[in-house]
């Protein structure tokens, strides 16, 4: 093109003018004021929001990887998700792609041909390449977008493989962590947490007032501060004068779905126990014996059978005498996943477990039966209060539009309160409130902290200003402006109690870890732990049969919590606090029961392959962090935050998902 102009000496001058003049109208029609990313199509948008070494990802690749993952969530983007964490991954992806060819690795013409054809033959064997071109352009834009994100993926399984090639786990390791998954003990526990702590804390007066001069500016009110009187109609009282005829009820019973009409399920079980540690594996065989002779190839037996078994078998002479049945249907409990029965929920009906069950010391057999449905008769009564609850807040809503409406008229709460009374079902003087001075984040008695009670007051600028009625805790308020101060620094008696929670706070953090060593020293067994933790105010108890990743009640869940608790033996204590978020806590060994290794061989291979697959994506995902750091540091990555900020403005909320997150959807982001 160069030497073309060089010949064409005449018309340069024009061409290179002329190219000018259009790159200045571009230039105004594209960058002048108020038009910015947003008011471009943003799939067809090409201005460039990050590089990679010499790959550049633009506004469009962003808006398509957005379209697809709102795809697969049925049209809303998932909580947590924005263009930011896109683009990350967009990132993430070039540096895998950069990092591979550096040592090799990428993906050849021929390999992403044949992953073409392989990825796109039809039943016939042949590939539709009009119907291909199509397909890649409507979501990747072209065809060449398409074979480069190909080329990246066979790019990253390349790398993977490489990196992966060396990692291994022993034999030690794997039994170890069969050991550590399948002990079980039974916990006590005090969690202790500054606010417990610090509700016994006195500061003096004194205190109190030094700390007050030193931090005055920390209390100003930036805000102005009003004082409330508001009209209350409690939609519990509402809907307890209501009437509900049968046959509403009724109605209400026949559109619940099944699972809502369901009492629990019922379950079948032969006890096996064992007498002596020597004797495990010897009950162990026998029960595996009777599973086996028990389930089909489907892994199902009949009602019956497992009756018979369990009355000549079961050592639980309750449940023998039943034919196994459990006394009462099973409602599974959340809170306790790895309860003994809990695991018979996911079981389809018929079902036997299969493999023994090892459960306090003993072996159980399972077998799931049917859904156990609750009768219209046994529903009535939560029938009958939620649909009380229900109609009762449109009742009591519909009456706050009009207490709003004759507050507005009156400017009297009292005589509002008086002329609704009867048809709340309340006194007046339940229903007229009145606040201290409060501003936008403050804690109102009777309200909490409510955004939508905020929002009504902030239009109230004027003393006996009305505002909307507006939905709050246990009903409706309709607020009235009593009083208004402007902003400015408090005096001391205005604020002494939230001095008095800082002060508390402060010295209950600075406090809590020697309080925990304290409490410590007091100990002399496990069995303590409980009472201690009650006597001293603070969250305490008894987690039986707790396996690692379980949550020990109120003290939480972590790494360092299971390493703790499985590296002390039964009757033990910690021997220091263990720091779990903004917690201390101290555990100890009530009961502990090591791992059956009988079914370990069983196991053994299935635990490897998870170990491995974790342990090889660790590997990947430290080499790629560190890849991308020191492409950061050579300056191989630049995001152009204009854009990005652009992007971010124009960026639609997230929307929850019904259900969580789409199944096998695989996004890492690093």
């Amino acid at each position: 093109m160069l030497k073309q102009l060089g010949r064409l000496e005449r018309t340069r001058n024009i061409v290179i003018l002329g190219f000018a003049i259009l790159m200045a109208v571009s230039l105004v029609f594209f960058y002048a004021p108020g038009r910015s990313a947003s008011n471009i199509d943003p799939l067809r948008n090409t201005e460039t929001v990050a590089k990679v070494g010499s790959n550049s990802i633009s506004v469009a690749d962003v808006a398509r990887s957005r379209d697809y993952f709102m795809q697969l969530s049925g049209g809303r983007m998932m909580p947590g998700f924005n263009n930011k964490m896109l683009l990350d991954n967009l990132i993430r992806k070039f540096v895998i792609l950069a990092e591979a060819e550096r040592l090799g690795l990428g993906a050849s013409d021929v390999e992403i041909a044949d992953r073409v054809r392989t990825d796109l033959r039809s039943s016939t064997g042949k590939v539709d390449v009009e119907e291909y071109k199509k397909n890649m352009a409507a979501r990747f834009g072209d065809v060449a977008k398409y074979e480069t994100d190909l080329g990246a993926s066979i790019a990253e399984e390349k790398l993977r493989a490489f990196l992966s090639a060396s990692v291994n786990v022993s034999d030690t390791e794997v039994e170890e962590e069969y050991r550590r998954r399948n002990t079980s003990f039974d916990v006590s526990y005090i969690s202790l947490t500054a606010d417990k702590l610090a509700a016994k804390i006195q500061p003096s007066e004194e205190e109190l007032r030094s700390y007050f001069e030193s931090h005055k500016t920390d209390y100003r009110f930036l805000e102005p501060q009003k004082k409330i009187r508001y009209v209350f109609i409690n939609t519990e009282k509402v809907g307890s004068k209501l009437s509900i005829p049968d046959a509403d009820l009724k109605a209400e019973y026949d559109q619940l779905g099944p699972q809502y009409k369901e009492a629990g399920i019922k379950i079948q079980q032969i006890l096996l126990k064992v007498a002596r540690p020597d004797l495990e594996g010897q009950v162990d065989q026998k029960a595996k014996d009777i599973i086996a002779k028990l389930r089909d190839k489907e892994g199902k037996a009949t009602e019956a059978a497992f009756s018979e078994a369990a009355k000549g078998q079961s050592e639980d002479p309750v449940t023998a005498r039943n034919g196994g049945f459990l006394a009462q249907p099973f409602k599974n409990n959340p809170t306790k996943p790895h309860g003994l029965y809990s695991r018979a929920v996911d079981m389809q009906v018929g079902d036997v477990s299969d493999i023994p069950i090892e459960y306090g010391g003993n072996y159980y057999i399972l077998r799931r039966g049917d859904s156990v449905p609750k009768t219209f008769d046994e529903m009535k009564q939560e029938l009958l209060v939620s649909l009380r609850n229900r109609r009762g807040y449109g009742t009591a809503f519909q009456m706050a539009q009009k207490a709003q409406a004759r507050l507005k008229e009156t400017k009297d709460p009292q005589k509002v309160a008086q002329d609704f009374a009867v048809e709340a079902n309340m006194t007046p003087a339940e229903m007229v409130r009145e606040t201290g001075y409060i501003k936008p984040g403050d804690e109102v008695p009777n309200i909490g902290t409510n955004q939508q009670f905020e929002a009504a007051l902030t239009p109230l600028n004027n003393v006996n200003d009305v505002g909307e009625a507006t939905g709050v805790k246990e009903g409706f308020a309709i607020p009235m402006l009593v009083d208004k101060k402007e902003p400015r620094i408090p005096e001391f008696d205005e604020v002494r109690t939230k001095v008095a929670d800082s002060i508390k706070q402060q010295k209950s953090k600075e406090q809590l870890e020697q309080k925990a060593k304290d409490l410590i020293a007091s100990l002399s067994g496990p069995g303590d732990l409980k009472a201690l933790g009650e006597r001293e105010g603070f969250d305490s108890g008894l987690e039986e049969g707790f396996r690692r990743e379980s949550t020990l009640g109120k003290a939480g869940a972590g790494e360092v919590l299971d390493d703790a608790i499985y590296n002390l033996k039964q009757g033990e204590i910690s021997k220091t606090p263990i720091k779990i978020h903004d917690k201390w806590v101290i555990i100890g060994i009530v009961k502990r029961e090591d791992a059956n290794m009988a079914s370990f061989n069983a196991d053994r291979d299935r635990i490897k392959n998870t170990m491995l697959r974790d342990r090889q994506s660790q590997v990947f995902d430290d080499y790629i962090a560190a890849a991308r750091d020191r492409m950061k540091r050579e300056g191989s990555i630049r995001i152009y935050e204009a854009v990005l900020k652009q992007l971010e403005e124009a960026e639609p909320a997230a929307q929850p998902l019904p259900g969580g997150l789409p199944g096998g959807l695989n996004f890492p982001i690093k």
